[in-house]
């Protein structure tokens, strides 16, 4: 009977979101008279972006940058310094952490460690590896690989501190569901500081701007570039796909649908298995390429790091370098959104800081590693080069660098491309509904009403260029930043005390003969 009624739910989802986009799928798609979902879409974006990068100038100079860059790296710094290293030192209780020696059967919650770490690894191991890489390359050199390196490490500090306090004040429900993040710990941590107002009002904020930016960088920035890497191996110009991207967006938003509705074990599961698949496929074939041009390594790490503090553009050439590095690499592996903490939350623990410290390898696979191998091959093969400024090629400058070498890779990394995409849609789907639901109620109607509004951003984003998809998803991911921070910076005592807690329980169970 159950199986029935889940069989039912999926035919009715699946058939809403087939009915409704392949009737609109069309006029998206054209370029019909009047006003165009692209152009309102370019409207929307420019707006977001204004707002959200505003600019503040740098003392002594008549160079302005992107306040949230600056906010995102100094508070990254801050904080590492602050908690004394723990990016670094913290390594090995992340891995035993994940490992479940210090777990039990009973801990309260509803998907493992590993499948914590796994779901929120699908949504930053993705398409910003691959052609987010290309972006940061092609606009800022190669120094902007170094940048990206520095921001990765930092950031697992970061990603530490948000985590630890999305388990501390996660909701659990009388069915056993975890609801957390951001806006959980902005109201109740606020709470418990006595301006209870104060944390609501950033928990509304925050939870807004989850919303869209799970419509924007976790959903049309995915399948946008998916689609690109679709026409490319299908024949390029003359491929029977271009104009259809709306065709393409409903295929995935069907495989999207019939994943999410199962909630975060489905996803759990599904992440659990194929972003360690996904992953190695990448990296076996990046060690190859960067391994075959061995004696090219030292020339490619020069210009990293001669690119991260070259002078010849002047100060504006380094900052500019700089910016793309930061910007790029926090997008890429999202420390400082707020957005982990909501996969994170759900994991089977009593202490917090246990799930802040398996949080810390987020950001060290995702950018120290995945984005170097992918930089370090852009930079080997000469790829750099064809990069210009054309953002909408960004997933072909990638593929180029790889195909260079080894001749099949553009359909290997179709592949991998639309793994990275679909495991990435899924996790950020669960970031959305989980913000939705601090909005607008947790009831099933709610949740589906949300499922369907994020399948069908799967269509727009297949459906629009690049330009527009970058500036709306850079926008409204990054504006999580502002309200996140204000709560780590004023709850940092609530994270110091639940590390001690778990040091002292770590300790504990370490001291045991039997361990």
């Amino acid at each position: 009977m159950i199986k029935f009624s889940k069989t039912k739910t999926l035919s009715r989802y699946i058939s809403a979101i087939s009915c409704l986009f392949l009737m609109t799928g069309s006029a998206w798609a054209g370029e019909g008279k009047g006003v165009t979902l692209g152009g309102v879409m370019e409207e929307v974006a420019d707006f977001a972006d204004e707002k959200v990068f505003f600019l503040v100038p740098i003392p002594g100079t008549d160079i302005e940058v992107p306040f949230v860059l600056v906010m995102l790296s100094v508070s990254a710094l801050f904080l590492t310094v602050f908690f004394g290293f723990i990016n670094i030192r913290g390594l090995g209780k992340s891995i035993r952490t994940i490992k479940g020696k210090y777990s039990s059967k009973d801990d309260p919650g509803e998907i493992t460690h590993f499948q914590a770490l796994s779901a929120a690894l699908s949504a930053t191991v993705g398409l910003g590896n691959i052609a987010g890489v290309a972006i940061a390359i092609s606009i800022g050199g190669a120094g902007a690989t170094f940048w990206m390196i520095v921001c990765g490490l930092l950031g697992m500090t970061t990603k530490f501190c948000e985590c630890t306090l999305g388990v501390r004040y996660r909701d659990i429900d009388e069915n056993g569901k975890v609801y957390g993040g951001g806006m959980y710990y902005l109201s109740k941590g606020f709470s418990e500081l006595g301006v209870p107002v104060i944390g609501k009002i950033l928990a509304v904020i925050f939870a807004v701007a989850c919303v869209f930016g799970s419509f924007g960088a976790g959903n049309m920035f995915q399948g946008n570039q998916a689609f690109e890497q679709m026409v490319a191996v299908s024949g390029g110009a003359d491929s029977w796909f271009i104009g259809k991207g709306w065709l393409f967006g409903v295929l995935l938003a069907v495989a999207v649908g019939a994943v999410i509705i199962g909630g975060i074990k489905s996803i759990g599961k599904v992440t659990s298995k194929l972003v360690p698949f996904m992953c190695g496929i990448y990296v076996v074939c990046a060690l190859y390429i960067i391994f075959s041009h061995f004696s090219e390594i030292p020339m490619a790490v020069k210009s990293i790091i001669d690119g991260a503090f070259s002078m010849d553009a002047g100060i504006g050439g380094l900052i500019g370098v700089l910016i793309q590095g930061v910007k790029r690499a926090s997008f890429s592996n999202e420390a400082g959104f707020g957005s982990a903490p909501i996969a994170h939350s759900a994991v089977k623990t009593r202490k917090a800081a246990s799930e802040g410290y398996v949080a810390l390898l987020e950001p060290f696979i995702d950018t120290v590693v995945v984005c170097t191998m992918t930089a370090l091959v852009i930079i080997i093969t000469g790829a750099k080069t064809a990069a210009g400024a054309s953002w909408g090629q960004a997933i072909g400058v990638t593929s180029d660098a790889f195909g260079s070498v080894i001749s099949f890779f553009p359909y290997v990394l179709f592949i991998a491309v639309i793994l990275f995409a679909f495991s990435t849609m899924i996790s950020w789907s669960y970031y959305g509904q989980t913000a939705w639901a601090y909005l607008f109620g947790r009831s099933r109607k709610m949740e589906i009403v949300y499922k369907l509004i994020f399948c069908g951003f799967i269509v727009i984003g297949t459906s629009i260029n690049l330009v527009s998809v970058i500036k709306f998803s850079d926008a409204m991911v990054f504006a999580m930043c502002f309200p996140n921070f204000i709560g780590i910076y004023f709850l940092l005592p609530k994270i110091k005390e639940e590390v001690k807690l778990y040091d002292d329980h770590m300790m504990e169970i370490d001291s045991r003969p039997d361990k």
